[in-house]
C-alpha cells in the first residue's frame, strides 16, 4: 500500500477539528455561564419569595446547563488532544460522540414531559398561573439569548492576488473573485446556493453596474466557449445563463469597455451532514426545544387562563414533547451513522470514482468516512494498465480539497 511521496508528506498532521472549533468552543462557554448565572438567580430568588415554581425552572435550568456542558468539554477536550497519537484518525469525532450523547438526553427528556403531560390529563394539579406564565416567558427570553450567542461568529474567507491584464482580481473563497478596476471594486462569483449555478456582479464600490455594459466568456480546457449575458437583480447582476458543470475555465469579464482575465478552478468541497458540526447542533438544538416548551407552554397557560381550558396545559407539553423527540432522533440517526464510518457524502463517492476512472482505470475498492467536520479520510485501490504512482492519483485528487487524510493502493492489470 503507497502512501507518501512528494504530493503528500510522510508526516503530515492528524488535526480534523472544524475552522471555526475555537469560535464554537467559546459560544458554548458564554451560554452556560448565562444559563448558570440563571440558575443561581431563580434558585435564590424562589427561595427568597418563597416561589417553588422559581426554584422548580431554576433546577430545570441546571439540566439545560449539563447538557450544554457536554459539549463545551467536548470542544475543550478535541482541541487540546487534537495532537495526541493514542487518536490514530485524531479528534474530530468528539463533537459526533458528544452530539449523540446529547440526543440520547434529549429522548429521555421528551419521555418524560410526555409521560408527566399525559398523567395530567386525567389528574390535573393546580396551575398557579400568576408565577407560571412569567416563569415561562422568562425562560423563553434565556433561550432566545442563548441561541443568539450559540448563532453568532465570524465568517472567514482566503484570498490569493492574481494579475490579469487591465485588472486585479483575488481570490475571496473558492468561487469568488474581486476586481479592482480604476472607477472602483467589483466582486464577480459563481452563486449556487440552492439554486442552478450563476455569475453574480456587484459593485463593492465606486458607480451602479449596468446589465448591458457587462459580459461573460468563459473557455474552458478543451477549447469551448460560451458567452453569459446578465440581467438586473437589483443590487447585482446575475448572468441569465446557467454555468455548467465543471466550474474550470478561463473567464474573459468585460464591463464597461475593460477586459479581465480570470481562472476558475474545479475544487470539490463537502456539503450537508458530512460538513455539519454535530456538536454545535445538539447545543442548538438543546437550546431550541426549550424554547418550543417555552413557547407551548405560555400558549397552553393562556388559553387555560382565558377560558378555562386546563387540558390544553398537557396537550402543550405532548406537542413538546413530540417535537423533542423528532429532533432527537434526527440528532441519533446522524450522530450514529458518523460513529459507524458510513459514507457520509454518496456524491463525493461518486466523483472520487469518476474522476479515477476517466482514463480507463478502475477503483477495485473505495471507503469514504468522515474525520471530523468538513474532514474526509478515503482508502482507494485502483488497478492501471499502466504503470502509474500514487502521487500520480493524488495530483488528479488534489481538487477534492476536504479529503484531509487520503490513502492510496495502486495495482498493475494483469
Amino acid at each position: 500500500m503507497s502512501e507518501g511521496g512528494g504530493a503528500y508528506p510522510a508526516f503530515h498532521s492528524h488535526v480534523f477539528l472544524d475552522e471555526s472549533h475555537r469560535e464554537s468552543e467559546r459560544r458554548t462557554w458564554a451560554v452556560i455561564w448565562l444559563c448558570g448565572a440563571m440558575m443561581v438567580a431563580e434558585i435564590i430568588g424562589g427561595l427568597l419569595f418563597g416561589s417553588i415554581a422559581l426554584v422548580a425552572d431554576g433546577l430545570h435550568m441546571s439540566t439545560h446547563a449539563g447538557a450544554l456542558l457536554l459539549a463545551a468539554l467536548a470542544y475543550t477536550y478535541a482541541r487540546r488532544h487534537s495532537g495526541d497519537s493514542r487518536f490514530t484518525f485524531g479528534t474530530g469525532k468528539l463533537g459526533d460522540l458528544a452530539g449523540f450523547t446529547s440526543a440520547i438526553i434529549l429522548a429521555m427528556i421528551a419521555l418524560l414531559i410526555g409521560y408527566e403531560s399525559a398523567t395530567r390529563f386525567f389528574t390535573p394539579v393546580p396551575i398557579h398561573f400568576a408565577e407560571a406564565i412569567p416563569i415561562a416567558c422568562l425562560g423563553l427570553a434565556v433561550n432566545v439569548a442563548s441561541a443568539w450567542l450559540l448563532g453568532g461568529g465570524d465568517h472567514h474567507g482566503h484570498s490569493h492576488g492574481h494579475q490579469h491584464g487591465l485588472a486585479h482580481a483575488e481570490h475571496a473563497h473558492d468561487e469568488s473573485r474581486r476586481i479592482a478596476a480604476t472607477d472602483g471594486a467589483v466582486l464577480l462569483e459563481i452563486f449556487e446556493d440552492g439554486a442552478p449555478p450563476r455569475f453574480r456582479l456587484r459593485a463593492e464600490t465606486g458607480p451602479a453596474l449596468h446589465a448591458a455594459a457587462a459580459a461573460i466568456e468563459t473557455i474552458r480546457p478543451d477549447g469551448a466557449r460560451q458567452i453569459f449575458s446578465f440581467a438586473d437583480r437589483g443590487g447585482y447582476l446575475e448572468s441569465i445563463e446557467e454555468i455548467p458543470e465543471p466550474h474550470a475555465f478561463d473567464a474573459n469579464l468585460v464591463l464597461d469597455g475593460q477586459s479581465s482575465r480570470l481562472t476558475f478552478e474545479e475544487h470539490e468541497h463537502v456539503h450537508g451532514a458530512a460538513a455539519r458540526d454535530n456538536n454545535m447542533r445538539a447545543a442548538v438544538i438543546h437550546v431550541m426545544a426549550d424554547a418550543a416548551v417555552s413557547v407551548l407552554v405560555i400558549g397552553g397557560l393562556t388559553l387555560a387562563l382565558v377560558f378555562g381550558w386546563l387540558w390544553m396545559d398537557p396537550l402543550a407539553g405532548i406537542i413538546g414533547a413530540c417535537v423533542i423527540a423528532s429532533w432527537a432522533f434526527g440528532l441519533v440517526r446522524d450522530t450514529s451513522a458518523i460513529l459507524l464510518d458510513m459514507n457520509p457524502d454518496r456524491r463525493m463517492a461518486d466523483n472520487l470514482r469518476q474522476t479515477i476512472e476517466s482514463e480507463g482505470d478502475q477503483i477495485a475498492d473505495l471507503h469514504l468516512w468522515r474525520l471530523g467536520p468538513g474532514h474526509l479520510g478515503a482508502i482507494l485501490c485502483i488497478v492501471t494498465p499502466k504503470r502509474r504512482d500514487a502521487d500520480y492519483y493524488r495530483a488528479k485528487l488534489a481538487r477534492f480539497r476536504s479529503l484531509s487524510h487520503l490513502t492510496i493502493e495502486v495495482r498493475l492489470a494483469a
